[in-house]
């Protein structure tokens, strides 16, 4: 004969089951972060992920990290913290250490699943910048570039700078050079002209693997005049200021010696009056004729109109005739 349960434990049973089905219905379910990725520039590393998006309360993040050679999780002093950025510690700036790290959110005593990265090593994975410019000295058919590395040297290090340039701004031909030394110059290069550089570092990590980095903004400089150049300006200009000063001398003498000639032909040039060129292409006409019955009728307006200015002949004569005339009319009226 089969055995049947209690009623009230069936029943206990049922409304257990019914409550944990409801809980786990019920039971809220936190995202996890994404765009998880480490952020490694010259060697200085990050962690990074997008927020975590929610309705109500503040997402809190941990994150964790091992390395290669111990194999176990610890933290990164990045728990619960706000930020979506997680800085790696100094334990963890060993260039050549492979390091995985995960982080997960949390909100209150909900958390979401840890997302893991690559691993990920410094030596092969970071970003190296290009370096920074000190100074740059131009001469006639050089320049004298200073850099600082991008970041700071280790033992064991080798940096080899890898140099392009070219000549102006639109010029497409470009020349490359390579140097170790932080001052190095570019030679042969021709005097007042523009060139431009670009400089990026290799990193000789061994001889299987090089890093390469960034490279850096164009930057432009001219080269200067060299000293024979300017000394050759110099004697041209001098000689063509002589020749200029010997120019207007002659100039000048040819001027004072031909000075009658000038004058002679600058003046206009002598002009026969217009009735006498008419009497003398046709004497019948009787011009004459009215200018003697106008120096009968009036001597002294007759003298007055054919003197010339300045003649004392003409003024003798004129003061000679007002005289006459006026003894005549003197006696006449006596």
């Amino acid at each position: 004969m089969p055995c049947r349960a209690p009623l009230p434990s069936l029943l206990l049973l049922l409304l257990l089951g019914s409550v944990r089905a409801s809980g786990a219905e019920s039971s809220p379910h936190l995202p996890a972060p994404k765009d998880v990725m480490v952020y490694s520039y010259n060697f200085h590393s990050s962690l990074r992920w997008s927020p975590v998006k929610v309705d109500r309360g503040l997402v809190l993040y941990t994150v964790h990290f091992k390395t290669g050679a111990f194999n176990q999780w610890d933290e990164m002093n990045c728990t619960r913290i706000t930020q979506t950025e997680c800085s790696f510690p100094m334990s963890l700036k060993e260039r050549r250490w492979t390091v995985v790290l995960r982080v997960r959110a949390e909100l209150g005593q909900v958390t979401s699943d840890w997302v893991e990265t690559d691993p990920f090593v410094a030596e092969r994975n970071t970003t190296i910048g290009p370096p920074k410019v000190n100074s740059v000295i131009e001469s006639s058919d050089s320049l004298l570039i200073s850099v600082t590395p991008p970041f700071g040297s280790e033992a064991g290090d080798v940096l080899q700078y890898h140099v392009s340039y070219w000549e102006n701004a639109t010029s497409t031909t470009k020349k490359e050079t390579k140097t170790s030394n932080t001052l190095f110059e570019i030679r042969n290069l021709k005097e007042l002209t523009l060139y431009c550089f670009r400089i990026q570092v290799e990193l000789m990590i061994h001889s299987d693997l090089k890093l390469l980095g960034l490279q850096s903004v164009p930057e432009c400089y001219r080269t200067k005049i060299s000293e024979a150049t300017r000394a050759g300006y110099i004697v041209v200009i001098f000689v063509f200021m002589l020749l200029f000063v010997n120019l207007v001398t002659v100039g000048l003498i040819l001027l004072w010696r031909h000075h009658k000639t000038i004058k002679y032909w600058s003046q206009p040039p002598l002009e026969i009056p217009s009735h006498f060129e008419e009497y003398l292409k046709d004497p019948s006409m009787p011009v004459l004729e009215v200018l003697d019955n106008c120096v009968e009728d009036d001597p002294l307006s007759s003298s007055v109109l054919f003197c010339g200015e300045g003649s004392q002949a003409c003024g003798s004569s004129l003061d000679g005739q007002a005289h006459s005339h006026s003894i005549s009319s003197e006696s006449e009226v006596t």
